[in-house]
């Protein structure tokens, strides 16, 4: 008996099969073989084709029932996990109406900080424990005031993983979480923010029906079984967004329980049992997958949008496509604190932490005489890190405990320094598991499924690889060296 589960991602689609008795891997895929293109008609914007999705999930699929050899008839559920924040327009024939505006696009900033002025901030974060932002919601707004023909064709709007699920089902669905994503969310009614969609000028139609995060979705249709070369009828019982999903692929469930995730962005993810907010919206806070009318689970989420796509920029335009290992050693040879090379990584459109402002990635107090290329990747991993303590510092001001951090064995954690720097800098112990979005997407498709009888069943063969703990002789040079890291931002943020 087997589970598939698919994570959706910016860069790339990943697809896991996994036995689900044993827990063991049959086989993984990700397509495409290079990161997944992202267009930017101009400064800021960022957007994805979803038929491209669709085509590199198809290729993952067809690789992991080949390296597994399994029978598509034993595969007895899927998953899906998927990049968060994205607006999919589509019509009454279910026809993607234009380019899916992705979650890292920064054209709805205004439009979000506008939202937030005008209904007030304080009922915005009373009922939607954001403020409107620079989310989904604003995204269609956008769309409204500058694509109104694209804007009266859209029949409903969903969410990257909402619109994949389709692909499989034929329903047009979302959840209560998704729309949560979307800001869209009432948390003090429980229910869709209709002032908020008034106050936008939508009619409540183009909001999807509500499905579980856990159980049935819908059924793969023959057109989908056929294309994706598996059993018609097989249930979808599980979706959520990267976050959430990454939270649960840790077994993070429960206040005190934290996640960390370094991909194209980085995100650190608490649990909170109240409907706590930060008073800037610099942190943002979606229903958890567990969240229920009678006992709210919510996510604190910290996200900073540059974080491994400047990785992956050092790779391909100063290391000319060397290998990350490579590049992990090159850095290792340069000084804890990069001799006071500073990075800031923000790049990759308007960032939350800095009330979503767009500053764009710079490279600060570069010697000529000093530094080296193994400064500069040092000073980006540095960065990154910096950059999310920066970040964390707001959650402990909501009173998250930032103790143990657990994290998948993968993409920055792969690498010591940005490891050891980020359990050095904020005190936390490392917690690194032989588990990925994918496999997360696979066991909750598993619980959906009543396949495990319990949460905790799924999560009996997760195993940990590796812990990390705070060096004490680090703490100090990794401190004074966020401190000026700090005082660059500020002078940047004036």
């Amino acid at each position: 008996m087997y589970l598939l589960g698919y994570d959706s991602g910016t860069s790339s689609i990943k697809a896991t099969l996994l036995d689900a008795q044993t827990g063991a891997v049959a086989a993984s895929a990700t397509a495409p073989k290079k990161e997944m293109a992202i267009e930017s008609p101009h400064p800021g914007w960022a957007q994805q084709n979803p038929q491209d999705w669709w085509i590199n999930l198809k290729s993952a699929t067809a690789e992991v029932l080949q390296k597994s050899g399994v029978a598509p008839s034993a595969i007895k559920a899927i998953g899906i996990t998927y990049q968060m924040h994205g607006l999919v327009c589509i019509d009454k024939d279910r026809q993607v109406i234009r380019p899916s505006i992705i979650w890292c696009d920064s054209r709805a900033v205004d439009i979000g900080n506008k939202a937030t002025r005008d209904l007030g901030p304080k009922r915005c974060l009373a009922e939607l424990l954001n403020y409107p932002g620079n989310f989904t919601a604003g995204k269609l707004k956008w769309v409204m005031d500058n694509e109104p023909d694209h804007f009266r064709k859209t029949h409903k709007i969903l969410l990257p993983g909402d619109w994949l699920a389709m692909k499989m089902t034929g329903r047009a669905v979302t959840t209560a979480s998704g729309l949560s994503e979307m800001i869209l969310w009432n948390f003090k009614e429980n229910a869709p923010a209709d002032f908020l969609m008034d106050y936008y000028g939508f009619d409540n139609a183009l909001l999807p029906d509500l499905v579980p995060v856990f159980g049935p979705q819908g059924q793969l249709t023959s057109a989908a079984a056929d294309e994706l070369g598996l059993t018609a009828g097989t249930p979808v019982t599980y979706r959520a967004g990267d976050q959430p999903n990454n939270a649960l692929s840790l077994n993070v469930l429960e206040p005190g329980q934290l996640a960390a995730t370094a991909g194209t962005s980085g995100v650190v993810y608490g649990i909170s049992e109240t409907a706590a907010f930060d008073p800037l919206s610099r942190v943002n806070i979606f229903m958890h997958v567990n969240s229920t009318p009678q006992k709210m689970r919510n996510g604190v989420l910290l996200c900073v949008n540059g974080t491994g796509i400047l990785n992956s920029w050092l790779k391909h335009n100063v290391m000319g496509g060397r290998d990350y290992p490579d590049m992990n050693a090159l850095a290792a040879e340069a000084p804890l604190g990069s001799d006071g090379l500073v990075i800031l990584p923000y790049g990759n459109g308007a960032e939350r932490t800095l009330e979503n402002r767009g500053i764009g990635a710079s490279i600060h107090n570069l010697d000529l005489n000093t530094h080296r290329i193994s400064h500069i990747l040092r000073a980006g991993q540095e960065g990154i890190v910096f950059a999310l303590h920066y970040g964390l510092n707001i959650m402990k001001e909501m009173g998250i405990r930032i103790d143990t951090v657990r994290a998948g064995r993968a993409n920055m954690f792969l690498s010591p320094i940005f490891a050891q720097t980020f359990a050095a800098l904020t005190g936390a112990v490392v917690e690194l598991y032989n588990t990925d979005g994918s496999q997360g997407a696979a066991r909750g498709a598993g619980i959906g499924a009543g396949i495990y009888k319990t949460t905790a069943q799924a999560f009996d063969t997760l195993r940990k690889m590796d812990t990390i703990e705070p060096d004490a002789k680090q703490a100090s040079a990794c401190l004074q060296a966020y401190e000026k890291w700090e005082q660059v931002l500020n002078s940047i943020l004036g």
